[in-house]
């Protein structure tokens, strides 16, 4: 018998199937491991028609670590060209740039050339000459030595120790807590914001969309420095890398308002603060009971709404007017900011896409009944505020234990 009729007869002779070996799926090697965590970088491009960023999403926040990682690793770049469908590591080598034409010659993408064929409409973006003046001013906000510092520093020393104590507390950053004579973090150091001498207004453009007031800002840091870069660009440092230092909840707010019932005809206007509703359609906010939006305004309610659908803090819908106070002789800002630290508990957490799709988180819409909020505004001008907490599931004032 030969050998081939030997190995048919073991094979056709198999009643239990020991023989019908399944081929097994050997384990991924360090290259394809590396190919598919790509491919999850490629297959959220094709989804958003962008990069992943460096937002608050965990996911996208992943991608986007991953695929500078690899950017970083010339190896891993090289192994993955031919998976680079979307361009994604055809990043231009660096090069020293030493004046503005610089920057706009090195620009392998045309984003700069501002041609029919380009990436983006400039209807919206700076010119050459006012980058020019921008890199200028930049220039101009670099860190300097502050000749005056000798009455900052016990200020700094001051909130050293209400840090250590408790009366004041290191938070998150947002738009809601950025105002004067306030106290921040970046990079480690606490910088003190003093004053914001505003050059430009709001306003909105023939497109609809906003551009924000902004001007010059005189910001002290403790290192004894001191800078006047512009309040977006600070806003934005902080963003990317800072916290805000809250008030002392028992020294200079509540001095605000201890005698703000007291108006007479040679008081000062300073604003006005707000509580809204929404009227949007949205299902998830039509359906959240008891939610408004705690802001201030420096000018009347009705005019600085008049564009809500258009603006992402009012939820990209109209909204109602539900109370409005007008404030005398007071910091209106530190007003609103008491309101927001007293419904902290209570903020919403939704995101809101606006006209363009880019997400935002808005940060001033809290879920409180309304009586509640009057309620609270009546302790803070009685100066009784720092006595109370806001309890979030009984939907109630309880006094501090």
């Amino acid at each position: 018998m030969d050998k081939k009729s030997v190995l048919d007869d073991i094979f056709s002779n198999d009643p239990f199937g020991l023989l019908n070996v399944k081929a097994t799926t050997p384990s991924k090697t360090e290259d394809q491991r590396l190919v598919q965590s790509f491919e999850e970088v490629n297959q959220f491009f094709n989804q958003n028609k962008r990069e992943p960023q460096q937002v608050n999403d965990i996911n996208e926040r992943g991608l986007y670590s991953r695929l500078q990682g690899i950017r970083n690793n010339p190896e891993k770049m090289e192994s993955l060209k031919k998976y680079d469908v979307n361009n994604l590591l055809d990043v231009p080598e660096s090069k020293e740039l030493e004046s503005i034409d610089d920057i706009f010659s090195s620009d392998p993408f045309g984003i700069l050339g501002g041609s029919d064929e380009g990436l983006f409409d400039f209807k919206n973006v700076p010119n050459k000459e006012e980058m020019e003046e921008r890199m200028a001013t930049d220039f101009v906000a670099r860190r300097k030595p502050c000749k005056d510092f000798d009455k900052y520093e016990p200020l700094f020393k001051q909130v050293q120790g209400e840090l250590k104590s408790g009366k004041r507390k290191i938070v998150d950053f947002n738009i809601s807590n950025f105002q004067e004579e306030t106290f921040y973090v970046h990079n480690g150091i606490i910088f003190y914001l003093e004053k914001i001498d505003f050059s430009r207004k709001d306003h909105y453009r023939e497109d609809g969309t906003r551009v924000r007031k902004d001007g010059r800002t005189r910001c002290i840091f403790e290192n004894g420095t001191e800078s006047n870069m512009l309040k977006r660009s600070v806003e934005k440092m902080l963003y990317d890398n800072g916290k805000a230092i809250s008030h002392s909840v028992d020294t200079d707010e509540i001095e605000l308002f201890k005698n703000a019932q007291t108006i007479t005809d040679e008081d000062k206007p300073t604003g006005f603060v707000y509580v809204l509703s929404s009227l949007s359609n949205d299902p998830k906010i039509k359906e959240i009971q008891h939610l408004y939006k705690i802001g201030y305004s420096t000018i009347p309610v009705l005019e600085r709404i008049k564009n809500a659908e258009k603006e992402p803090t009012y939820l990209m819908a109209p909204v109602k007017v539900v109370s409005e106070y007008e404030t005398y002789n007071m910091n209106t800002q530190k007003f609103e900011q008491l309101l927001h630290n007293f419904f902290g508990s209570a903020c919403l957490n939704v995101d809101v896409y606006d006209s363009k799709g880019k997400r935002h988180i808005p940060q001033e819409w809290f879920i409180a009944p309304i009586h509640i909020i009057d309620r609270v505004v009546d302790l803070i001008l009685q100066g009784e505020i720092v006595n109370y907490i806001y309890h979030l599931q009984s939907e109630s004032i309880i006094k501090r234990k």
